[in-house]
């Protein structure tokens, strides 16, 4: 007895639901991150990059599933990336450069500097790092940053003190912070955002955006776009992040100012 239309047609469909591939129940935003390295994340979720990731992914309806992995250890950001994002060990990282050779990465959701840090009552006029005031004074910075190549091409190492808190895990920013009240330097030269969750515990330091020039010779880049990065070919997710940093950048823009990130206009 011959089978009516109906039964093929529930047959058809039925082969159709199995070859499809279902999609997956509760996918979550992967994101690697530095269980250690407050004013960026921890594990307990203070750091501005940990509330940044909290609110894409409830932009994107995903909950959130951490990779933790040091940032700091032997290798630096370039050996986290490989052991994290590049080995599919989560999705994305919060913040990184904008048009980092390394990842694929969105648009900017912030632009910050590097700056010189100060006593005011020091009334230093320092506006560049070809100001004549550097020559005199006690200089801070950060290891293996433009500023230490800045500080080279001037001549200006010899009378400095280098922090390492960039690749030693068992130090806080805030350490350089700490030199400057107690008199060890006089002008701390770093990245905004490393410190700014600090500042406002050392009410009387004073904080000038290092420019992106120079007296003599070609220009140098202390203020840089920094975005969210995934995986080299990961188009798909990179576009959905571009389109929640499109949609909610008022809130991004809010997330850094309460974790004391400056904003800054490339000069």
């Amino acid at each position: 007895m011959s089978k009516s239309p109906l039964v093929f047609l529930i047959a058809f469909l039925a082969c159709l639901w199995s070859a499809a591939p279902i999609p997956a129940q509760g996918a979550a935003l992967r994101i690697c991150a530095d269980p250690d390295y407050v004013p960026y994340s921890n594990r307990a979720g203070q750091g501005f990059e940990n509330k940044i990731a909290e609110a894409v992914a409830k932009a994107l309806g995903e909950p959130l599933e951490y990779t933790w992995e040091s940032t700091r250890s032997r290798g630096g950001f370039p050996e986290f990336l490989a052991r994290t994002l590049d080995a599919n060990k989560c999705d994305a990282v919060m913040n990184i450069p904008y048009g980092s050779r390394e990842e694929l990465t969105t648009q900017p959701y912030y632009v910050s500097s590097y700056v010189f840090v100060f006593n005011k009552s020091r009334n230093y006029d320092i506006r560049s790092l070809d100001s004549q005031i550097l020559k005199r004074i006690k200089i801070g910075f950060e290891n293996d940053t433009p500023v230490e190549d800045g500080l080279k091409i001037r001549g200006l190492i010899p009378a400095t003190i280098a922090f390492d808190v960039g690749s030693n895990s068992t130090e806080s920013p805030e350490v350089m912070l700490n030199a400057l009240d107690s008199g060890q330097i006089d002008v701390l030269i770093t990245w905004q955002p490393a410190i700014g969750a600090f500042l406002r515990r050392h009410p009387g330091l004073e904080v000038v955006p290092v420019p992106n020039a120079r007296t003599l010779g070609p220009p140098e880049q202390y203020t840089f776009p920094m975005s969210m990065g995934v995986r080299q070919g990961n188009e798909s997710l990179k576009r959905r992040l571009d389109d929640v940093i499109a949609k909610h950048q008022s809130e991004l823009t809010s997330i850094l100012a309460q974790h004391g990130v400056r904003l800054y206009t490339p000069q």
